[in-house]
């Protein structure tokens, strides 16, 4: 029979008996109550048993009556253990320090994140956070529900739609959503929409105003495109004029390109220089002799050691220096006018804005002078053309 977990927690003894009269003493101490399991007799007048550690003292009496003698061979269960750990103070302590450690860093908050802000800025949301009681070192059992706390993140945010707070571990995560609100509109005053520029209409998006200008029609500078005056007499009314008017605005741009063209690339070879910043002057630490190239690029960053927000004049500058070398191509005229051309494509386009075109191009004259081709060239570009001018109501 093996002892039960009750018998653990108790303590039993492993006992040995020797002489007397053995069967006698069995046949007393059951009738006396005792709990005896594991009897075993190992010869004439001798055995083996265990016994509640309670009844140890109640043996003495039937030991005296029958002339048996017993030995305690073993000791078990928990009040033998809790002696032996009470003996190690040192390690006890440390145990339970550990345990009271280990409580008190997974009770309290470590980390709080904040996810889906774009308007909303994240200050602005850990500061309603800390408000509802979430923050860095706060207690997790001292904190509401997660549920309540989304709800009080809701209602101290306007802007959000939607608040989600989540719990991992040490950490938490407040998920936000932003309410979308449409673009607020600036306040026009009445005006005109007008031409900034000689051109050939050929296209005219009328929104808001009285369009007076018309594709296939060449206008001037400073004349009305789209007229913010609606009705007449009486019934006049002054409207913000809104809207695109586009029309071929007309260039002609000289261009020279060499026909001797410089490139420069990188052979792959590099080597590194150290420097200590010290003030306004740096002191070189390595690659001396290295780096010295016919040609070559210079690539590097000072950093400066920073104490509490201050910028230290101190630091380390590493300096990464790469070997290039020049491959010198000529052009010929058709591969240089083509070249050319693209560039003052680009140029004109950049400075017409978007949604310009090149309509056309002709190439007036091409000549070459001091190893350049130099081209001129006539450009129609159709581009946005209108400009606001404000109108002032009159009686």
């Amino acid at each position: 029979m093996r002892a039960t977990f009750i018998a653990y927690v108790r303590g039993y003894l492993s006992l040995t008996f020797r002489g007397g009269e053995v069967e006698a003493f069995l046949n007393e101490a059951v009738r006396e109550g005792l709990r005896l399991w594991d009897v075993q007799l190992t010869g004439p007048n001798t055995g083996r048993f265990k016994l509640d550690l309670s009844d140890f003292y109640r043996l003495r009496p039937i030991l005296k009556r029958t002339g048996c003698r017993i030995h305690v061979a073993e000791r078990h269960g928990l009040p033998f253990q809790r002696k032996r750990i009470l003996r190690r103070k040192v390690f006890l302590a440390g145990a339970l320090g550990f345990l009271m450690g280990l409580f008190l860093l997974t009770s309290l908050v470590w980390k709080v994140e904040v996810d889906g802000t774009d308007k909303l800025s994240k200050p602005l949301v850990l500061a309603a956070a800390r408000e509802e009681g979430i923050y860095p070192y706060q207690w997790i059992f001292r904190m509401k529900k997660m549920d309540e706390l989304a709800r009080g993140l809701l209602s101290r945010l306007p802007d959000a739609a939607w608040v989600g707070v989540e719990r991992s571990g040490t950490s938490i995560r407040i998920r936000v959503v932003e309410t979308t609100k449409p673009e607020d509109k600036p306040l026009a005053s009445p005006r005109h929409l007008i031409a900034n520029k000689n051109a050939l209409v050929t296209k005219v998006f009328a929104e808001k105003g009285k369009p007076v200008a018309k594709p296939n029609l060449y206008v001037k500078k400073g004349q009305v495109l789209i007229s913010g005056e609606l009705g007449e007499g009486d019934h006049r009314k002054w409207v913000p004029a809104t809207g695109k008017v586009y029309g071929l605005v007309w260039y002609v741009s000289t261009i020279e390109v060499p026909l001797t063209q410089v490139h420069r690339t990188y052979t792959g070879e590099t080597a590194e220089k150290s420097y200590l910043i010290l003030g306004k002057r740096g002191f070189q630490l390595t690659g001396y002799g290295e780096g010295n190239y016919t040609t070559s690029v210079t690539i590097g960053t000072p950093k400066m050691f920073r104490f509490r927000g201050f910028s230290l004049p101190i630091g380390w500058l590493k300096d990464t220096v790469r070997e290039t070398e020049e491959k010198v191509y000529a052009l010929t005229n058709e591969e240089a006018e083509k070249l050319g051309l693209k560039r003052a494509r680009d140029d004109l386009l950049l400075k017409a804005g978007a949604g310009a075109r090149v309509a056309s191009e002709k190439v007036l004259s091409r000549r070459e002078a001091d190893g350049k081709l130099v081209l001129k060239v006539h450009f129609e570009i159709e581009e946005e053309i209108t400009s606001q001018l404000a109108l002032v109501e009159t009686p």
